[in-house]
């Protein structure tokens, strides 16, 4: 068990994908699990590992993925009647509908894919933010448009970054939910990097540019048909006002104020993101009862309504909706 979670984590890590673990700390009998198993719950829901049975797993994945988009830990307690145990300090209670006994404290964690950099130029500033975003712990991606960034002086200069390209048409393919920009080209490549960058999603866009610079290219990018809530995405001019003077300073305050902006985020919001190939041939549904994702080519509890076929989680769930069936559509209708 501990090989596949230890794997799995592993794997989603290299793939920088986000997912969330679920360790159980404390138990109380009957149950099935034990303090100290663990478990790995993906964005789309899939569970790797062993946190209890079936009927503690909805509520598990439910909690899990409103971590992930908060991107804050919390410790919940699982029970079939919470409010009995009386509120305790740091935990969050959690039903358990189809639960036969016992309590489990289990502490979910999110696991953010590593933070991204992305650098628009080859000048000196922009190599001092790649050295500065590298001991950050940044994964850093420097575009070059003017291509000079293959030559053996650039490379050497740009050593910090973990990928260097000379497209600027490959930038939005770099851009995920936790991905901060900057446009450091001095001119040259302003317009076209701005546009480019404000069609994403990326919480940070920033132009190393003076206030006058920043109001051409927001004029620009006005004819260009970008809305007023879009151009005032961009940052110009980047960084916190520290009194910076040299490049190196510049770029420091610049690191500052993408560390303010991380922190300030309320969430992080994978929808957009595109599943991988194996979570695409996946065809999954929707326990009515307990709204858990299960996997229909390996469901044990299924039940046919009319032409309609429904998927369960656990035997609980099966008998719930099968003995009133009208109450959950409904209640899915009237959610959907």
């Amino acid at each position: 068990m501990f090989d596949e979670f230890f794997s799995k984590a592993l794997e989603l890590r290299r793939q920088g994908r986000p997912f969330a673990t679920a360790t159980v700390v404390r138990a109380e009998k009957p149950t099935s699990a034990k303090p100290g198993d663990k478990a790995i719950i993906t964005l789309d829901g899939v569970m790797y590992g062993w946190i209890g049975g079936s009927c503690a797993q909805p509520a598990v994945v439910r909690e899990a993925l409103e971590a992930i988009a908060a991107d804050v830990g919390q410790l919940i307690r699982l029970s079939p009647e919470p409010a009995d145990a009386g509120p305790r300090d740091g935990i969050k209670e959690v039903p358990m509908t189809c639960f036969s006994g016992g309590t489990l404290d289990i502490y979910i964690e999110p696991q953010q894919p590593q933070a991204r950099l992305l650098i628009v130029g080859n000048l000196p500033l922009a190599q001092a933010l790649a050295h500065l975003g590298k001991a950050m712990s940044f994964h850093v991606v420097a575009i070059d448009p003017e291509g000079t960034i293959d030559s053996k002086e650039s490379s050497a200069a740009m050593a910090h970054a973990d990928q260097r390209l000379t497209d600027l048409g490959e930038l939005a393919k770099w851009v995920h939910p936790l991905t901060y920009v900057v446009i450091a080209t001095h001119g040259h490549f302003d317009e076209e990097a701005a546009s480019r960058a404000l069609s994403t999603a990326a919480p940070y866009v920033g132009l190393v540019a003076s206030p006058k610079r920043g109001e051409a290219i927001r004029s620009y990018l006005a004819l260009e048909g970008f809305e007023e809530a879009q151009r005032a995405r961009l940052k110009v001019p980047a960084g916190l006002d520290i009194g910076a003077v040299r490049g190196d300073e510049i770029a420091l305050s610049i690191l500052a104020e993408i560390i303010e902006r991380r922190r300030a985020l309320e969430s992080v919001d994978w929808s957009g993101e595109e599943p991988s190939e194996e979570d695409r041939d996946t065809q999954t549904a929707i326990d009515p009862v307990c709204h858990m994702k299960v996997e229909i080519a390996t469901a044990l509890h299924t039940h046919q309504l009319g032409e309609d076929s429904y998927y369960f989680c656990c035997l609980g769930c099966r008998e719930r909706f099968a003995a009133e069936p009208d109450t959950y559509l409904s209640s899915r209708r009237s959610s959907s």
